[in-house]
Order: structure tokens, then C-alpha cells, then sequence
């Protein structure tokens, strides 16, 4: 069997970070698994995606990043027709898209596409308007898409509801942010001595956008820390300048740090007292898993379905309302780190592995497509000519 992936880039996002991180793991496992970049720039080429051969068109068309859609609806027929896969791998909700114009301007010879659902699905947050026509595009779209993956169990009648499909067409695959190695190595990090005067060390990682709501979690940081806590904000985004002028307004910049873009997010955690997650929207956050390994506090809101299984309806973390900034105040005055239930994290943690998560999917595109899961030639050879090269 051989899988096709695609994505714009290398540029820091949850759903492209997992997806390189399962083909990664497919190749180890001697899989024929082909991906497409649109764009060879980004943070995570030097990380995640570090030595992974890849095909990239030859054409270098200006300002592509404004574009990627439409970019890689005009590249993706040539690389399908190159590789000629058995499985398409659609890695999110922001892909589907490009996955809906592949079977219509292909038709009867596209593969079979099975997309990945990484987001909420009933977007409480969005206007009415916004909301209707969403979900009129998801029962549309699910007329092309052959499978859909939820990554925790609520999904699978969140998608069933919300695309109109039959219960045969969803699976359920936990999302693979972890390893087996990297919990081990969170669990055997060693304990950090406080000094007398220090605060509890709040974090955050993530995109620097505004469905992260950081700017709520700046005010209700404000309002329930105590004088000597500390928040350490990594991630990067276009909301980045507007953020730090509102922590200078808010008379909390000594005491709230932007670092940027870090490398494996996870591997900061034990560092930290308390993981803060204000989004509107998520699907099921890669740094709540992250933090659960890490057995760090957590502080969430329900921004998702699955957000009460992941916490254990609040056994493992503290789940505000959406944008509620005085409940988020509240819990911050009230947390306090080291009081979580260490086994109960683990055993939840070792549910989100990409060794278990990478079988899953194979399984389930092998029910799909009727093929075999071994070994086959390396997908390099099958590249050539025409206007997509392979680079590593």
C-alpha cells in the first residue's frame, strides 16, 4: 500500500507536526509513504521534519504562502499521478478542501481519501451564519471524503451528526502527539527546587491566532495570579505584537515572557507548574496530551467535545467555559501545581502514541483500499521527471 500525504509547508502548526510525524513513523515501518510539500520553508523543516524526503514542485511560484490552497490544488493531480497511490491522507479540516477538489477534477481515478478531522465541529463560538453555512460544508464535502478519523471518542458522533455519514465510514484513532519514549522521558524528568520567593510557573504553547484567545488569558492572568507567578508564552504568530502591547497595558509585562517558537514543546513542560489553554476551538489540543505525560496542572476551556474525556470529566484538569475570562481568573487564583493524579495522567498519556496510532491507521486504510500493509520499494524510486522534484 502506498500513502500520499500533503501539506503547504513546514511552517508550525499542530496537524502538520502530527502528520510528519506519521509518515515518519509509516517509512520506519518500511511503509511506501510519499509526501507532498507545497513549500519547503518553515520552523519544523529542522526539527519534525528533519531528513524526510519529500516532493516539492520545481516551479518556485512568488508568494505562494498567500495562496497554498489554490497552490496545491494545481500541484496535488501531478503528484497522484506520479506516485500513483492506493490511500490519500488528508491531515485536517483546513485540508478537506484540497481533498474535495481532488475527486471532482479527478474523478473516478482519484484514490480513495481518508481525512483526518482536527478540529471542532460545532463551533459554538462562530456567529449563526458563520456556524450554518460550516456545517452545510461539512455534510457537502463528506459526499467525497471515503473515511473520516476522529481523534477521541466523542468525535465519532460529532462527525456522524455533522457529515451525515454512516457509522462504517468514522474511526476512532487517539491522536498520536506522544511516543512511548517521549513519556518515559517526561516522567523521569527530575523534580525542580523552588525558591522561597518564587511564584508558580504558568505556561502556554501554541500558535500566537486569534482562535487561542490569548488575549483572554492575559486579563484573567491579571486578575488571579499571585505577585510573584510567572507566564511563559511560546509559540509565534501575527498576533504576537498586539499580544505583548496588551501585556505592557495590563502592567504584567515583568511578569509574562514571549519566547517564540520552540522546537518539541513537550520537552519544556516539566519546567513549568501549570499548562494554560484558552482557545475558542480546538480538536483535541497535542499540548494538553503533551502536559499530561509531563503530569503538569492543567487549565482548559471545553473548547472541544473531547476536552471533558481527555481531563477525566476533571479528575486531571480544571475546564472553564469558552471565553469565560472570570472563571479562568478564578482558576488560576485557586490551582496548585503537584496535587494531579500521577497514574491516572500516565495511563491516559500512553492512549496517544504514535506507535499505536500508526498501526491504527494502517489498519484502517488496509480495510479500506483491500491492500497490504508491507514493506514495498522506497516511493523515492517512483519519483521523476515533470514538474516535482524529491528532496530531503
Amino acid at each position: 500500500m502506498r500513502i500520499l500525504t500533503f501539506l503547504h509547508s513546514f511552517e508550525a502548526g499542530g496537524v502538520e507536526r502530527i502528520a510528519l510525524r506519521l509518515v515518519r513513523r509509516w517509512r520506519d515501518l518500511g511503509i511506501d509513504a510519499p509526501l507532498l510539500m507545497g513549500r519547503t520553508d518553515g520552523a519544523m523543516a529542522h526539527d519534525v521534519g528533519a531528513g524526510l524526503e519529500i516532493l516539492t514542485p520545481h516551479i518556485r511560484a512568488v508568494g505562494v504562502a498567500h495562496w497554498e490552497t489554490v497552490w496545491m490544488i494545481l500541484m496535488l493531480p501531478r503528484a497522484i499521478r506520479m506516485t500513483r497511490p492506493d490511500m490519500i491522507f488528508c491531515a485536517g479540516n483546513t485540508y478537506a478542501i484540497v481533498a474535495v477538489a481532488m475527486k471532482l477534477l479527478l474523478g473516478r481515478t482519484c484514490p480513495p481519501i481518508i481525512a483526518k478531522v482536527s478540529n471542532d465541529l460545532d463551533r459554538h463560538d462562530a456567529p449563526r451564519l458563520h456556524r450554518a453555512l460550516y456545517h452545510l460544508w461539512l455534510r457537502w464535502q463528506s459526499r467525497f471524503i471515503d473515511h473520516f478519523i476522529g481523534m477521541e471518542n466523542p468525535m465519532r458522533d460529532e462527525i456522524a451528526n455533522y457529515m451525515r455519514v454512516a457509522p462504517a465510514r468514522v474511526s476512532i484513532v487517539p491522536d498520536p502527539a506522544l511516543s512511548n519514549e517521549l513519556i518515559a522521558r517526561l516522567r523521569n524528568y527530575g523534580p525542580r527546587g523552588r525558591l522561597p520567593h518564587e511564584g508558580r510557573r504558568f505556561v502556554t504553547i501554541g500558535r500566537l491566532a486569534p482562535q487561542k484567545n490569548i488575549a483572554m488569558m492575559l486579563r484573567a492572568f491579571r486578575r488571579g495570579a499571585e505577585p510573584y507567578d510567572r507566564l511563559t508564552i511560546f509559540g509565534d504568530g501575527r498576533e504576537r505584537e498586539t499580544l505583548t502591547t496588551l501585556a505592557e497595558y495590563l502592567d504584567i509585562a515583568d511578569r509574562v515572557e514571549f519566547r517564540g517558537y520552540v522546537a518539541e514543546p513537550a520537552s519544556i513542560l516539566p519546567m513549568f507548574d501549570i499548562l494554560l489553554l484558552s482557545s475558542d476551538y480546538e480538536g483535541v489540543p497535542a499540548v494538553i496530551l503533551e502536559a499530561l505525560a509531563a503530569n503538569v496542572a492543567i487549565i482548559a476551556t471545553a473548547c472541544s467535545r473531547s476536552m471533558s474525556t481527555l481531563l477525566k470529566e476533571g479528575a486531571l484538569g480544571t475546564l472553564i467555559d469558552v471565553g469565560d475570562e472570570t472563571m479562568f481568573a478564578a482558576a488560576i487564583a485557586n490551582v496548585r501545581p503537584g496535587t494531579q493524579d500521577r497514574h491516572l495522567s500516565l495511563a491516559q498519556a500512553e492512549r496517544f502514541t504514535i506507535e499505536y496510532a500508526a498501526d491504527a491507521y494502517l489498519g484502517t486504510m488496509s480495510a479500506i483500499t483491500g491492500e497490504s500493509v508491507s514493506p514495498q520499494k522506497s516511493f523515492a524510486m517512483n519519483w521523476g521527471g515533470g514538474d516535482m522534484a524529491a528532496s530531503g
